[in-house]
C-alpha cells in the first residue's frame, strides 16, 4: 500500500509544475564561407589559378575566350534567418489515491493554460566575383559586387 501511495504522490506532484519557456535560434545557411573581405584581402593581380582556388574554392562558372584566357565567376547567395518564440504554459492538478483490497482507486482535478507568440526575420546576401586570367593562367583583372536585402 505504501508503494502505491508514493507512486500516486509522485504523479500528483509532477502535475503541479508551472513552466514558462523562451526559445530563440539563429541559423545561417552557408555553402562555403566566402566574404567580400576575404576577396579583398586574398585576391591580387598576378596570382596563379591554384592560389585563387585555394583562397576561394571552386568557381560556379568557368568560361574560356577565343584567345584561351579563362574567366572564373563566383556567385554566392546566403540567407540568414532568425526566429524567436515565447511560450507560456500553466498546468495544475490535484490527485488522490487509495488502495482497497488490491484495487487502486485514483481521482483528480486538473487544469491547463497555454499561450505563446513568436517573430521571424530573414536577410538575403549576394556576392558575385569575376576573375579574369591571362594566357599564363595568372589573374589579370577581377571585380566584385555585393548586395544585401
Amino acid at each position: 500500500m505504501e508503494k502505491s501511495f508514493f507512486i500516486v504522490f509522485f504523479v500528483a506532484v509532477s502535475f503541479l509544475l508551472t513552466s514558462c519557456a523562451h526559445e530563440s535560434g539563429l541559423t545561417s545557411t552557408k555553402d562555403r564561407e566566402m566574404t567580400l573581405g576575404i576577396v579583398q584581402k586574398e585576391i591580387r593581380t598576378g596570382m596563379s589559378q591554384a592560389s585563387v582556388a585555394e583562397a576561394l574554392g571552386s568557381p560556379n562558372i568557368v568560361t574560356r575566350d577565343e584567345d584561351g584566357s579563362e574567366t572564373w565567376v563566383y556567385d554566392k547567395i546566403a540567407t540568414e534567418a532568425s526566429y524567436s518564440q515565447s511560450k507560456g504554459d500553466i498546468t495544475g492538478g490535484v490527485a488522490a489515491g487509495a488502495s482497497i483490497s488490491k484495487t487502486l482507486i485514483l481521482g483528480g482535478v486538473g487544469g491547463s493554460y497555454g499561450g505563446g507568440s513568436g517573430a521571424s526575420s530573414s536577410t538575403q546576401k549576394t556576392l558575385t566575383v569575376v576573375i579574369k586570367f591571362d594566357k599564363h593562367s595568372q589573374v589579370s583583372t577581377f571585380s566584385y559586387n555585393m548586395s544585401k536585402f
